[in-house]
């Protein structure tokens, strides 16, 4: 079974800079679009960014959109989310995982699939 280890997270001040890390342990991301969800204590599961699928780009929640960006690195097996101009609110956690090409335009957390563990990102102001 495929693994998603997600690295990255800490502690960082409002205004920074954070890139978090997906790692897989197969080629996944090969046979499906690589995508980011966080999760607030006591809150569900938000989608936040899944990469583009042929001619469309990557769709973003208007929450971090022209904040946030997700990436891949096909050689490491690796997706990204680099995220810029962090504010102080809720501490999340941030999953990756993937979703199907023919879902591709969902942001249902049930259409996505399998999850990492998750990375918290904590941001004080």
């Amino acid at each position: 079974q495929v693994q998603l280890v997600e690295s990255g997270g800490g502690f960082v001040q409002a205004g920074d800079s954070v890139r978090l890390s997906c790692a897989a342990s197969g080629r996944i991301f090969d046979n499906s679009l690589p995508a980011w969800f966080r999760q607030a204590p006591g809150k569900e599961r938000e989608f936040v960014a899944v990469e583009g699928w042929r001619d469309s780009s990557p769709l973003y929640a208007d929450s971090v959109k022209g904040r946030f960006t997700i990436s891949r690195d096909d050689a490491k097996n690796t997706v990204y989310l680099q995220m810029t101009s962090l504010k102080a609110e809720a501490t999340p956690l941030y999953y990756c995982t993937t979703t199907q090409f023919s879902t591709f335009g969902s942001t249902a957390a049930s259409d996505f699939g399998p999850w990492g563990q998750g990375t918290q990102v904590t941001v004080s102001s």
